[in-house]
């Protein structure tokens, strides 16, 4: 049995659709500009530039490894000289001019170890250019991370890689305009990327670009976020995460170009893309402002959850196969757009609608433009206002309101 409503749910998800393009069209994600509550956040407009290699241009600071030697220097200065990577990082760090208000840049030129109970911080207006891996040994506590920063602003990390077993691989905390470019982890261990606003919960962290980020084995999230205003991703690729691909939490005003994710959360419920706890709340409502292109998710957990009050999202494309969990689960949520260009779900777990007793129940939910095989859709309790439509159901059932 098939329920429409009688008003058609109002949402603007043709801008969604153009966002998205114009994001993929440029190749280069530009910075939000930490637009209004409730307003979209602006695609990016930048002219479309090729990437630069590790280490080209130019650089105030540097650290480099001959041998088994570190030295960091700033022009003709050693301000460090030794066999510790964490230290040598930190000394050119230090050496940039003191009290900037514009952003002066630090190349390191090597591979070496840190330990997990350590931190590289970066203060305000630093740009940290990585070429080579930073592999995370032993063990640690708290929000240590290879490269950390709190409290701060205009921080750009433009390559990175980290190995081995950190707590965290980035962890930045009530920060406003970052930049993180193209960030490889390969983990055994930790979660890849965390950036919120927890120490302050007063203030959003804002202006977040992620461009390109790839984690495995972490045992936590690939990259996750919590008190965000204005976030842009290009893509997020996991593979075989504890937890969730892309996680976020109580965040605004963002655009996503793809999830993809293969093994994320596997024997869990977490998700290749995840948003909880009012993600996506502006003031008490829930307009249209995160907008994510593509989810792509392979076994793991699920393929996409909206849980705890979380809402305002279209999500223009799905391709979900085989998940261990429910492929979709939306749950006490509010104005999601499933599918708004079309997408598939193939076996794995069903596209359920649910509700948990303590919050209000779904509202405003469009699952629509799916073709789902050997898989079900199922809504349990019924919400408000949802729609189902131009879904082809393929040896699988349908049990709605």
């Amino acid at each position: 049995m098939r329920r429409r409503p009688a008003t058609p749910l109002r949402r603007r998800s043709g801008f969604a659709a153009a966002a998205v393009s114009a994001l993929l069209a440029a190749g280069a994600l530009a910075a939000p500009t930490g637009a209004a509550a409730g307003q979209p956040t602006p695609a990016a407009d930048a002219p479309q530039q090729e990437l630069a290699a590790c280490g080209d241009g130019s650089y105030q600071a540097e650290a480099v490894l001959n041998g088994s030697t570190w030295t960091a220097r700033r022009g003709s200065g050693v301000v460090y000289t030794g066999t510790d990577m964490r230290a040598a990082m930190q000394a050119a760090i230090g050496s940039l001019t003191a009290g900037r208000t514009s952003k002066e840049r630090v190349v390191v030129r090597g591979s070496g170890s840190i330990s997990a109970g350590s931190r590289v911080s970066l203060p305000s207006y630093t740009v940290l250019d990585v070429c080579g891996t930073i592999n995370v040994t032993g063990s640690g506590s708290g929000d240590q991370a290879p490269v950390y920063s709190r409290g701060t602003r205009d921080i750009e990390v433009q390559h990175l890689n980290v190995t081995g077993v950190p707590l965290y691989g980035i962890f930045m905390r009530n920060v406003q305009n970052v930049v993180l470019g193209q960030i490889d982890m390969r983990l055994s261990r930790g979660l890849g990327v965390r950036i919120d606003n927890r120490g302050d919960t007063s203030q959003w962290t804002k202006n977040v670009r992620i461009d390109n980020v790839y984690v495995s084995g972490a045992s936590s999230h690939a990259v996750e976020t919590y008190g965000v205003d204005g976030l842009t991703v290009g893509t997020v690729t996991a593979r075989n995460v504890g937890e969730s691909g892309l996680l976020l939490n109580q965040t605004i005003n963002a655009t996503v170009t793809k999830v993809d994710a293969d093994g994320a959360g596997t024997g869990t419920g977490y998700a290749a893309f995840r948003m909880a706890n009012r993600n996506g709340r502006v003031g008490s409502g829930y307009p249209v402002n995160i907008r994510v292109g593509e989810v792509v998710a392979r076994g793991g957990g699920r393929g996409v959850f909206c849980v705890s009050e979380s809402g305002g999202a279209v999500i223009d494309r799905v391709n979900i196969s085989h998940t261990g969990n429910n492929s979709v689960l939306i749950e006490n949520c509010y104005n999601v757009n499933l599918a708004a260009q079309g997408g598939s779900v193939t076996g794995g777990g069903d596209i359920r609608l649910a509700a948990r007793s303590e919050f209000p129940n779904n509202s405003d939910i469009t699952v629509q433009n799916l073709t789902v095989t050997n898989s079900a859709i199922n809504e349990n309790p019924c919400g408000t206002n949802t729609t189902f439509r131009n879904n082809t159901l393929v040896n699988s059932s349908q049990n709605i309101c």
